[in-house]
């Protein structure tokens, strides 16, 4: 029982001690980029985040816990012992709390919905998940199922959920362990995937996605993780933005000292259609040009961008009634791109204090500018945003 209870403390302590959480992802991937693109565990900053989550772990056809990548993962067979050199960043930090995630976007729903709604499956998932943050010294588990009930999900994930966060919370926190969970920000998949007052006893920080609430999937521009509506906005871009999301979660009955709200270190971007319209729902049929690290069409980190924008010249604007920028340049490629900078990042930050928020979520470090290439200092955004939350003196900032 007294171990029980100090795990449950764990979380509380750490969030005195720096008053809000800073949590930030790691995309474990990034470790076979090029240049200065390639990121590893090895070259985290220990100390500008609260906790930090290894991104990610899967699931086996067993249900077992699945290393999705051996060889970056593990020490084996000559491996690059990306788990252990992240878990001993906290050598550097003893303050420093280092989950692994599980799920993902690109996992589906369809395993987990499958292990979820079987006790035995579940007990064969949490009994091996146990097994491997221990050996590797995880600080917990942040479960990222996106999203029960949807993409091969089953209408009975809603409940079944439930059941499977209180078999971890009991698991995690008898070992002295956190759970986290990575949920979504639109109101029909929170709807129909979580109960949320029934997941208030078993997780320690709900984890908001507060971003990509548009993008090149989208015919026209837009900022993926506005704070409020575009001005003159309606019908269901009403509730595209941050401030929706995270009212509608405190209003479903979860506190807010329990969520964190997002803001990506990466942007989204759009191939303009015409290149004489280039504001908010500026025509925009395809996605824009891949960047030299991420390697995605429709996506810059924002070490990617806040480089083109300095080097090449960019337009930077911020839409009237907006708190974020974006940026285009006509003669790269028609591209526009919504980002965050350093303006918004501490506006985003106040707005978490203002709400009274556990605290800030980044996805995720290895696209930020972790050279210091654009700024002089490295981190910046992150480094932004705990300062913010950090200052007592800092005063709310208008819309």
């Amino acid at each position: 029982m007294m171990k029980y209870l100090t795990a449950l403390c764990v979380l509380a302590v750490t969030l005195a001690l720096s008053e809000s959480a800073m949590v930030c992802y790691f995309g474990s991937w990034a470790g076979y980029r090029s240049g200065d693109g390639k990121f590893e565990a090895a070259n985290i900053d220990p100390n500008i985040c609260t906790h930090v989550i290894y991104a990610f772990a899967g699931l086996n056809t067993d249900y077992t816990i699945k290393v999705l990548d051996p060889y970056n993962d593990l020490c084996v067979d000559y491996g690059k012992c990306g788990y252990d050199k992240f878990t001993d960043l906290k050598s550097q930090n003893a303050d420093l709390f280092t989950l692994l995630g599980v799920g993902g976007w690109n996992e589906g729903s369809t395993s987990y919905s499958n292990m979820a709604a079987d006790s035995f499956k579940r007990k064969t998932f949490i009994d091996s998940t146990i097994v491997l943050l221990k050996t590797h010294k995880f600080d917990g588990l942040d479960l990222d199922w996106m999203y029960p009930t949807q993409r091969g999900g089953s209408f009975v994930d809603k409940v079944n959920y439930i059941t499977l966060l209180r078999e971890l919370d009991e698991a995690l926190h008898s070992n002295d362990m956190l759970l986290m969970v990575g949920v979504s920000a639109a109101r029909d998949i929170i709807d129909a995937a979580y109960d949320i007052p029934a997941m208030v006893p078993y997780v320690d920080l709900v984890n908001v996605m507060t971003y990509d609430y548009y993008g090149s999937w989208d015919p026209y521009t837009q900022h993926q993780s506005g704070l409020y509506p575009y001005p003159g906005e309606t019908g269901v871009n009403l509730i595209l933005n941050q401030n929706f999301s995270i009212n509608y979660w405190i209003d479903g009955g979860m506190p807010s000292t329990k969520l964190t709200m997002a803001v990506p270190t990466f942007a989204r971007c759009w191939t303009l259609d015409n290149e004489a319209i280039h504001g908010y729902n500026a025509p925009a049929s395809n996605p824009g040009t891949a960047g030299p690290y991420t390697a995605t069409a429709g996506l810059l980190g924002y070490n990617e961008i806040c480089n083109y924008i300095n080097k090449e010249s960019w337009t930077v604007t911020v839409a009237e009634g907006c708190n974020e920028p974006y940026a285009y340049s006509i003669p790269h490629y028609k591209i526009w791109c919504s980002y965050e900078n350093h303006d918004s990042a501490a506006i985003k930050a106040q707005y978490v204090k203002d709400k009274n928020l556990a605290g800030v979520l980044v996805w995720s470090l290895e696209m930020e500018d972790f050279h210091g290439r654009c700024s002089d200092r490295p981190y910046d955004l992150i480094k932004t945003m705990v300062e913010v939350l950090e200052d007592d003196t800092s005063t709310t900032l208008a819309p």
